[in-house]
């Protein structure tokens, strides 16, 4: 399930066969881990370790590096404001600078996606099932179909008190696909244009994001597959970083506070082995084209 690296720089390069083994591990639904491999704040940026600048209606403070926007936060100065955004800019490059090294055969394909850092304690939130991420799901947006592509993801454990951070991890892709999707209609014709003119989605939701979403909400209702479903806990201590397919491997955070995190997409014609990927046991499952 883990599969271990023991670098501690961000930059580092990385062997051939090193890059070989960390991608089939990947696409295999394993989880790269980094337990040396910490980002440090600058003393300006230790301030941030307080839940008070998350916004309580949002589920976490984001940032986006293509237009330098920040949300999700509140009780800012214009000072702090620019500290904050140079904070999550820094660490969405040095994750950028890791998937380089480490998956060079990714790299010119990826697209940044949302940096997101997380000061609550996860553990005593309250949230609708749906949001709820204590529960074992696998990724999918409501709002943000993919439309196939994979959704690559570095964690890092900022913690400044020696707190894990606890996940649960699930069973294989294909289980949880059979297990769930007889149990998924068809989107009723002429939806997901609808969501798309009603600004609902801020894309296409293809059948992939249907079926993806439609799984994601039953996994986190089915009150039994949460307790029964074949799992094991993994502890990730604060200065490790993590890097896994979220919408391949099923997975639930069940404590820890202070997190940061990167996401990027990848298009799944990037892989070195597409048949691995959620599209194409979707797509085989179903026996038709779902993108």
């Amino acid at each position: 399930m883990l599969h271990t690296f023991s670098t501690q720089k961000w930059g580092e390069y990385f062997p051939d066969l090193t890059q070989q083994c960390a991608i089939n591990n990947l696409e295999d639904g394993n989880i790269l881990y980094f337990p040396s491999l910490s980002f440090a704040l600058s003393p300006e940026e230790q301030q941030f370790l307080s839940p008070d600048f998350a916004d309580p209606h949002a589920k976490n403070i984001s940032y986006q590096a293509n237009c330098h926007k920040l949300w999700g936060f509140q009780h800012l100065s214009d000072t702090q404001h620019t500290q904050l955004k140079a904070m999550l800019d820094r660490f969405c490059h040095s994750s950028f600078d890791l998937i380089k090294n480490l998956l060079p055969h990714y790299a010119h394909q990826l697209t940044i996606a949302r940096t997101s850092y997380r000061p609550v304690q996860i553990s005593g939130r309250k949230t609708s099932y749906r949001k709820d991420d204590k529960r074992l799901h696998v990724d999918a947006f409501p709002s943000a179909p993919n439309q196939g592509k994979r959704i690559l993801r570095v964690f890092c454990n900022i913690n400044p008190n020696g707190e894990d951070r606890i996940w649960r991890i699930g069973e294989p892709f294909l289980n949880v696909a059979n297990r769930f999707i007889p149990q998924i209609h068809k989107p009723i014709p002429g939806s997901a244009a609808l969501l798309r003119l009603l600004k609902i989605t801020k894309s296409y939701r293809t059948l992939y994001d249907h079926y993806m979403l439609q799984m994601h909400n039953l996994m986190k209702a089915d009150e039994e597959y949460q307790k029964a479903a074949i799992q094991q806990e993994i502890r990730f201590p604060p200065g490790s970083t993590w890097i896994v397919q979220t919408d391949d491997v099923s997975h639930a955070a069940m404590q820890g506070q202070y997190l940061l995190e990167q996401t990027f997409y990848l298009p799944v014609k990037a892989m070195r082995d597409e048949s691995k990927s959620p599209l194409c046991i979707l797509e085989k499952i179903l026996n038709q084209k779902l993108v």
